[in-house]
């Protein structure tokens, strides 16, 4: 297996996590908050595909999906086009609101171009530098070991959200 064979399969396992929370959910149950206060199904799920959508086109000289295909404005939110969520206070979350076709169509759109974007990368890519703010300077290959780990952290969370809204078993 070639590593970005292996990228791929690991956004790939997102995009599953992603399906299956958003699969017969109702518009209560996406943005009820785990114990009132914890993230929403919908935040979590907008959340991770900023977050991959804003690192992978970054990272490969592309524009965001968010912008470029227009889902900031179907979206509709109160926030900033370049908003990912990060350090999102209560209000901010409560802000986030979406039908789950709209989530799982944005997510998608994401996923097809980190799927092209990553279809063209060699192993010597992985070395490449793509953030000089850190030290040490990020590489292509930590962000996007990064940004897998940040989206299977939050498609876990937005699963097991899911889960706590199901009845109790009799």
């Amino acid at each position: 297996m070639k590593s970005n064979e292996l990228l791929l399969d690991s956004f790939g396992r997102i995009r599953e996590i992603v399906a299956a929370t958003l699969e017969g959910i109702d518009d209560d149950a996406l943005v009820r908050r785990p114990a009132g206060n914890g993230n929403s199904i919908a935040w979590l799920i907008w959340h991770l595909s900023r977050v991959e959508d804003a690192q992978l086109a970054s990272a490969a000289g592309l524009k965001q999906v968010w912008t470029a295909q227009g889902f900031a404005g179907r979206f509709g939110l109160p926030l900033s086009e370049r908003d990912t969520g990060y350090g999102h206070s209560f209000d901010k979350v409560n802000a986030v609101k979406a039908p789950p076709e709209l989530l799982q169509e944005y997510y998608d759109a994401v996923h097809r171009q980190t799927v092209t974007f990553l279809a063209t990368l060699g192993d010597a890519d992985f070395d490449r530098i793509v953030d000089t703010r850190w030290d040490p300077p990020v590489t292509l290959g930590v962000r996007l070991v990064s940004t897998i780990a940040d989206g299977l952290q939050h498609a876990g969370q937005a699963a097991y959200a899911k889960g706590l809204n199901r009845a109790p078993a009799v």
